[in-house]
């Protein structure tokens, strides 16, 4: 009983501060104490406990140990441990996947080996550092290498050259490799000039991950007095050619830069020194092409060094952590099961399906379900388990193969061990002769999908595309959100006053046929065997590979289903369930209009919609409006582009003139369409009464549900717009706005599907056309049940008048529209000054991103033929985005950095390539061809032919902008 009292005693000296008055006791009994007693019992005490604990905490925490001990208490455990980038690299030590780096500029180095030294036996950090990086080490022949000797550290220097830099002291780099990480180091190349000095070598270290066989560190100083420009040039050849060498090696470009930003002439590295490295300045700095590769953690300097030391801990997850493996279903295609399958359509008697069928929707709902139950049947179907890093060539012998060169590791037989490891290595070389080899036969049978496949395996191509998080409760709100549109029929008033204020629409001089639209079963053959087999199956089961297997089988019963329903004017309900797949637009996801909502429905549907397109079209086609550029033949949105840049630069060669530009955005305008108003803009484009009759069917009684994962939302029924996803939506939205144009001939209004602009040519400061055509543009889209989005609406003006004036703003829903300085637009970065540097830096990313892709083919042997189509897909197809809209306003230099690419390509293939200036030509004498060939283009009337009939007439330009855009140029070019 003493100890317990002795404890409840301590116990309650402990907690005094926590209760002032009383305090429970650790004792069958409670004992209280009051306030008095217990400071009383605490300076009675005060001899019991060493002098030291005069505190008052000490005191309570000596307190609670001692009662906590005496009544048998054990100190309960912390769950969790500590996280962050820095207890992680000091768990892994030295098997890091990036290696840990110590940065920095020392101004002497042979000055700082003391507390070098110093630093190595108390700093635990910098002692298991990867690798140190030194700039400005000053060294020179008369320091040996013991002088600077660090232990456990392999020195590598590369001192300053007196001839080629023109300076005799200063500068060099330097790199200390850990022994315990990497002991195969080998020097790849020094450079000095007096703009530039780089030193690279390659680490072969005893631990990496599989993506990357060696980092090559490069380190880099660049004086202050050098011209940036050309030391960058420098930097980015020797990097390119040492990517081209090393495609698998990963590259840490790391040093003093001054005021040189090495992502300036190759975007794709990033730039990791975040903290400042001299007073508020980042001078230091580390690239990778990793995005995130390290976390930068200042350091005190080195001495009298005015740069700090900066500490570079590795924050890359390998591929084989970042994500989980994936398990995936799927269905094995065999000569077997389609021979099975083909034989048991073939036994089928249709005919009973359609005699016991009360209805279309019933018939159509039998007959896709029976044709998924046959599926099923006879495909056979197979689960396997794929893992982020593997590769194609990694088969059963090789993984035996490392099973074995592991034992013979454990066992410490090293004859046995050699032998293994050389075997592994023969055989791993041997599998990718094997698959390369393959590859070749593939593209000489003229199979692109395999062999495409193959290529995004080699290279490990992942696009990029974050998956939303699957829940039930988030599937739900987004098939509310995608349902906010439904809305009932407009009144009769409404949808006359949308025709009074427009200009009148052409018609078509013909009557419009009554009859209904009848399909040829050869027509739906051929849509069957036109199928993609890797598309998903819709929401009825029957799979594009099942209806291009039996087309033959297929086609009879789907053509009688197809003229049934055109005859009746119903489209079965079966045909229009939706299963809305929604795919985030952006990373991260910020709230449920960043979700894009892609319709998944049935591919005999599309199919279905194919054909009636094809008869929609030819009626229509004449009586589009000529500038609504989306889903037709011959147009895209480069010709838009250049149209509407036409109309600015034409309209600026006068005096006293300036352009007003609006971007408009709609918000989900395809989900916004009425059929009751499209069934009236139909009919007097001259579409026959039954086909509108099937395409109000069509859009109605939709059935409609979200998934998410393995989460299905409820199924809704919308009436009210057109989904993402189906074959008629595009020209069907295209139709619905094709009333809205412009009544102004100094206001154009050019439409891309829903991107529409509207290109105010002001003179002599007379905006009031531009704000008429404004304000009707927002009435009409208010009587069309267009909801315009004011946050996403901008404005630019282009005005090269010498004291421009500030025009006054546009207001739209009393929403005040901002102005801006650049817009992309349909895919061109377009700005106020209409100069192309931004968008060509873009291009240029994306161009180097996707070198590393094809030094990574050629390292396989790929033959020249493959990587030349690599090269003309992937490479050129980005170099040459709207070429003819910003190639002949480019500068010199801008033309020079894109023909860099080109030539880095030719290197790595061994080839030579068409430079960027043949490739622009060929593509605007294409493209202002095929312009002179189609009458209803709205640039056909700017190539008119001379009455000799061989030249066409020049167009008038007065500034050397017009001239250099591209109408003035396609005609000098169709001219020679």
């Amino acid at each position: 009983m003493a100890p317990r009292m002795a404890a409840s005693v301590l116990c309650s000296l402990a907690l005094i501060t926590f209760f002032p008055f009383s305090v429970a006791l650790c004792s069958p009994t409670a004992v209280t104490f009051s306030r008095e007693e217990l400071l009383h019992i605490r300076e009675s005490s005060a001899g019991l406990f060493n002098p030291v604990f005069t505190h008052t905490d000490s005191f309570l925490e000596i307190l609670i140990g001692g009662a906590a001990a005496l009544c048998g208490i054990r100190k309960r455990r912390q769950r969790g441990k500590r996280a962050g980038a820095l207890v992680k690299r000091r768990q892994r030590g030295l098997r890091t996947a990036l290696p840990a780096i110590h940065l920095g500029n020392v101004r002497s180095l042979a000055n700082k080996v003391d507390e070098l030294l110093l630093l190595l036996n108390k700093n635990s950090d910098f002692r298991c550092s990867s690798a140190l990086c030194f700039t400005e080490t000053w060294l020179s022949e008369q320091i040996p290498d013991s002088a600077l000797h660090l232990p456990g550290f392999q020195l590598h220097r590369a001192d300053r050259n007196t001839a080629l830099s023109g300076k005799s002291k200063g500068g060099g780099t330097c790199f200390y490799i850990n022994e315990g990480w990497c002991t195969d180091v080998t020097v790849l190349k020094k450079t000095c000039s007096p703009h530039l000095e780089s030193f690279f070598i390659n680490c072969r270290p005893f631990y990496s991950p599989r993506e990357f066989s060696s980092f090559v560190l490069v380190g880099v100083y660049i004086p202050p007095q050098a011209c940036v420009t050309e030391a960058l040039q420098q930097l980015a050849d020797q990097i390119t050619e040492v990517e081209r060498n090393h495609p698998d090696s990963l590259v840490i470009t790391l040093g003093d830069f001054n005021r040189a930003n090495l992502k300036a002439e190759i975007p794709k590295y990033k730039q990791h020194v975040t903290c400042p490295t001299r007073g508020l300045n980042i001078l230091d700095h580390c690239y990778t092409t990793i995005t995130d590769a390290y976390h930068s953690v200042s350091r005190a300097a080195l001495g009298l060094s005015d740069h700090c030391l900066v500490y570079l801990i590795p924050t890359y997850r390998q591929k084989l952590k970042s994500a989980k493996p994936i398990v995936k279903t799927g269905k094995r295609w065999s000569d077997e099961s389609k021979l099975q399958l083909q034989a048991c359509f073939d036994c089928t008697d249709w005919s009973v399906f359609e005699a016991a069928a009360s209805d279309l929707d019933e018939l159509t709902d039998t007959v896709t379900s029976y044709i998924s139950f046959c599926e099923d049947m006879c495909v056979e179907t197979k689960t396997f388990c794929t893992f982020n890093n593997n590769k194609p060539w990694f088969t059963a012998k090789l993984r035996q193969l490392r099973q074995d060169k592991e034992e013979a590791y454990r066992s410490g037989d090293r004859d046995r061990y050699k032998q293994a490891r050389n075997k592994l290595t023969k055989e791993i070389k041997a599998a990718k002769r094997s698959f390369t080899a393959k590859l070749t036969d593939q593209f000489s049978a003229n199979d692109s999908s395999a062999v495409w496949k193959g290529l995004q395996t080699i290279t490990n191509y992942r696009r990029p595309s974050p998956r939303p998080s699957d829940s039930y409760h988030l599937a739900e709100e987004l098939n509310d959100f995608y349902s906010r549109f439904e809305r009932t029929s407009p009144s009769p008033s409404a949808t006359i006053s949308i025709t009074q204020d427009l200009p009148a629409i052409p018609t078509s001089p013909t009557p419009a046929p009554s009859s209904a639209l009848t399909i040829c079963e050869r027509d739906v053959r051929q849509q069957f065997q036109k199928q993609k087999i890797r598309k998903a199956p819709g929401p009825d089961g029957v799979s594009p590979s099942c209806l291009k297997v039996c087309a033959d089988q297929l086609a009879p019963i789907f053509t009688r289903i197809f003229n049934s329903s055109l005859e009746m004017c119903v489209v079965p309900a079966c045909l229009k369930l939706s299963t809305i797949i929604p795919v985030p637009k952006k990373s991260p996801v910020t709230g449920l209009n960043d979700y894009r909502p892609v319709a998944l429905t049935s591919v005999v549907m599309k199919s279905f919609e194919r054909l009636v397109l094809n008869h929609l079209k030819v009626i229509t086609e004449p009586l589009l409006d000529p500038l609504q550029f989306a889903y037709r033949a011959n147009r895209s949105g480069d010709d838009a582009v250049n149209m509407a840049l036409h109309y600015i630069l034409h309209h600026l060669d006068s005096a006293d003139t300036y352009a007003r530009v609006l971007f408009v955005d709609y918000s989900s305008a395809f989900n916004t369409i009425v059929p009751e108003l499209l069934h009236q803009k139909l009919s007097q484009l001259a579409v026959p009464l039954p086909t509108c009759q099937w395409i109000i069917s069509f859009l109605t009684d939709r059935r409609q549900q979200v998934k998410l994962g393995r989460f299905t939302s409820s199924t809704r029924i919308l009436n009210t717009g057109a989904p993402q996803g189906c074959v008629l939506s595009p020209l069907l939205f295209s139709l619905y706005t094709n009333d809205c144009r412009s009544g102004a001939p100094s206001v154009k209004l050019l439409k891309f599907a829903d991107d529409t602009t509207v290109i105010g040519l002001i003179r002599d400061g007379d905006e009031t056309a531009y704000r008429g055509e404004v304000e009707r543009l927002v009435l009409w889209s208010s009587q069309n049940h267009l909801e315009l989005n004011p946050l996403k609406t901008v404005e630019m003006t282009v005005d090269f008048r010498r004291n421009p004036s500030t025009p006054p703003p546009l207001t739209i829903l009393n929403s005040t529209v901002p102005s801006t300085d650049s817009h992309r637009f349909l895919g061109s970065t377009i700005s106020r000054d209409l100069k192309w540097t931004a968008h060509i830096d873009s291009l240029r990313k994306k161009a180097q991103q996707r070198l590393y892709f094809l030094r990574q083919l050629k390292k396989f042997n790929l033959p020249q033929e493959l990587l030349t189509i690599f090269y003309t897909a992937i490479i050129q197809s980005v170099l040459t985005t709207s070429i003819t809209v910003w190639f002949g306003s480019a500068t010199r230099h801008d033309r020079n950095r894109l023909q860099r690419i080109i030539r880095s390509a030719e290197r790595i293939i061994g080839t030579s390539l068409l430079p960027i200036q043949d490739l622009y030509r060929s593509r605007a004498r294409k493209r202002a061809g095929r312009i002179v060939k189609d009458p209803s283009h709205p640039g056909h009337c700017l190539f008119s032919l001379l009455p000799s009939g061989r030249r066409f007439r020049t167009l008038r330009t007065k500034t050397t902008r017009h001239k250099d855009s591209f109408f003035p140029r396609a005609v000098t070019l169709m001219n020679t």
